[in-house]
């Protein structure tokens, strides 16, 4: 049984390592796998600092990949971006400060190796709580709660590997809010009391994954969706920008954003008073290892 299986593993090895690569960046009949994937880390200690401040600490992992599989028309990508960091201080403790799960997957038919019919699909949601800080005691998200997944059907443009747009007249939003106390409220654009809501709209997304100068890379993603409904127009937005600045084998600094906006997630002021929806927007800033592949 060993015996089969190291020939098995042997023989995709091979695959990936002989496979030649084509005028578009392909390698025929191959698996390939490329990304990022790194820890940050930052601390700052004091001890009689006469001009104040406190200890802190913080970090994250993450992790963007992509698998893709070319043979013949037929074309498979599998994109995985994972993202979890969190901090700590003395007076305000531990804190999150980024949660990120996205998974998507598309299988598309070419007959130029240009332009593919492409059925898509993709998940995006979040690994713990999270909360409206400094307020602990009542949290405004969760595992699957909110949980968006697009499953749509349309053509890319993909003249080259490393970068493409996808556009669908035919696509389907889904939200799931899978906690009982934020289906209850009505979170996320669902009604109250519901877990689900679907919505039919146009779809569009774009991916690059390019080296910007000298051991600087990036890899940005866009998606934009407007529903078939009385709300067309408003545009849900949601683009990913990860920068890798290679400072020598094993250092890296990264540079991570993420702007959002979604028509159905509204504001709250301070006193409570119902807003609409705003532009959200994140960005993270480390030094740590990174491991490029």
């Amino acid at each position: 049984m060993k015996r089969i299986f190291f020939l098995i593993l042997l023989a995709v090895m091979s695959t990936g390592i002989y496979a030649q690569t084509d005028d578009k960046g392909y390698k025929e009949g191959a698996w390939v796998l490329n990304g990022v994937t790194g820890l940050n880390l930052s601390q700052t200690a004091m001890t009689n600092w006469s001009a104040g401040g406190e200890n802190a600490l913080s970090g994250n992992a993450y992790l963007n990949g992509s698998l893709t599989h070319k043979n013949g028309n037929w074309l498979w990508v599998t994109n995985l971006i994972l993202d979890y960091g969190l901090s700590k201080t003395k007076s305000q403790g531990m804190r999150k400060t980024i949660d990120k799960i996205g998974l998507s997957t598309q299988l598309g038919y070419s007959t130029n190796n240009v332009w593919y019919y492409t059925l898509m699909g993709d998940l995006n949601t979040q690994f713990a709580k999270g909360y409206n800080y400094p307020d602990k005691t009542h949290y405004i998200s969760n595992f699957f709660a909110p949980a968006y997944s697009n499953i749509s059907l349309g053509m890319e443009y993909r003249p080259k590997s490393n970068y493409s747009v996808f556009l669908s007249p035919v696509s389907a939003k889904m939200t799931f809010v899978e906690d009982d106390y934020l289906s209850e409220i009505g979170a996320f654009g669902v009604d109250p009391g519901d877990r689900f809501k679907i919505e039919c709209g146009a779809y569009l997304k774009g991916r690059a994954e390019m080296p910007l100068m000298e051991n600087v890379s990036m890899i940005t993603t866009a998606d934009f969706f407007t529903p078939y409904s009385s709300q067309f127009g408003n545009v849900d937005v949601n683009w990913d920008v990860l920068i890798s600045m290679k400072i020598n084998k094993f250092l890296s600094a990264t540079i991570n954003t993420t702007l959002k906006y979604d028509n159905d997630v509204k504001t709250f002021e301070e006193d409570g008073t119902k807003r609409g929806a705003k532009v959200q927007f994140k960005e993270i800033l480390g030094v740590g290892v990174a491991y490029n592949f």
